[in-house]
């Protein structure tokens, strides 16, 4: 049996180390299914990386959290669902907290409680109430905590202490954080417009969303298609 202490730590260390891409995610969850007789400790440990990491590294733990309740339930292992169920209003106010330090998270969390009700994770109801909160914590894009930090004034303020600021009461982002997020972000905007214009390859799924897409004929596409006709006829006839 694996020693629980080193579970958690080196779990700890996944979270921690999260980033963008999907494999992170993945790997992070499947460690986690694979000591599932640890869940409710493990469970504790992404509560805590969220109570104590930067707003970056929140965001990815959102978007592990999304992968590991859907493998839990492919495998039907649904105490970390449940767990997760009972515990995301607390998991929400750590991504996107309402002091509004977290307002560049907000689309985040609603990606992933929309994801997460698509699976049938969490019930209509529960995403729609949240989303009433988020609503007031969803503030202007140039918020304060997105306005890199100016190292400089920082010095003369505290000249022997690392560069640190807020504004309004909320922590600022250095400069390699916010270069961080963007890469972050547009890696998975790429995921995403990847993922619209997967089709599974089997059977004729592909041309019946092609025919799908595909307006019903009317009498103007057969006017065009006579006129069409007619220049082609014309171009014969002049050669």
């Amino acid at each position: 049996m694996a020693d629980p202490f080193e579970v958690r730590m080196r779990f700890t260390s996944q979270l921690q180390h999260l980033n963008a891409s999907v494999n992170s995610s993945q790997k992070a969850a499947h460690y986690a299914l694979k000591y599932r007789d640890m869940d409710e400790d493990l469970h504790s440990c992404i509560l805590e990386q969220l109570e104590r990491n930067s707003m970056n590294n929140r965001a990815n733990i959102m978007y592990f959290i999304e992968h590991l309740c859907d493998m839990a339930q492919r495998e039907n292992h649904l105490n970390f669902v449940r767990m997760m169920q009972k515990d995301i209003l607390m998991v929400v106010d750590a991504v996107a907290p309402s002091d509004g330090s977290g307002a560049a998270n907000v689309k985040v969390v609603r990606r992933v409680l929309n994801g997460l009700q698509q699976k049938s994770i969490l019930p209509p109801e529960t995403v729609q109430d949240i989303e009433a909160c988020l609503k007031e914590r969803d503030t202007v894009a140039e918020h304060p905590a997105l306005s890199p930090i100016d190292a400089n004034s920082q010095r003369e303020h505290q000249p022997n202490q690392m560069a640190t600021a807020k504004v309004n009461g909320v922590t600022r982002l250095d400069k390699r954080q916010i270069e961080q997020r963007i890469e972050e972000d547009r890696e998975r905007h790429k995921r995403l417009r990847e993922s619209i214009w997967a089709v599974n390859d089997e059977g004729d799924q592909e041309f019946e969303k092609m025919w799908d897409d595909v307006s019903d004929i009317g009498e103007d596409d057969y006017i065009l298609a006579e006129e069409e006709a007619m220049e082609r006829k014309q171009a014969l006839e002049l050669e």
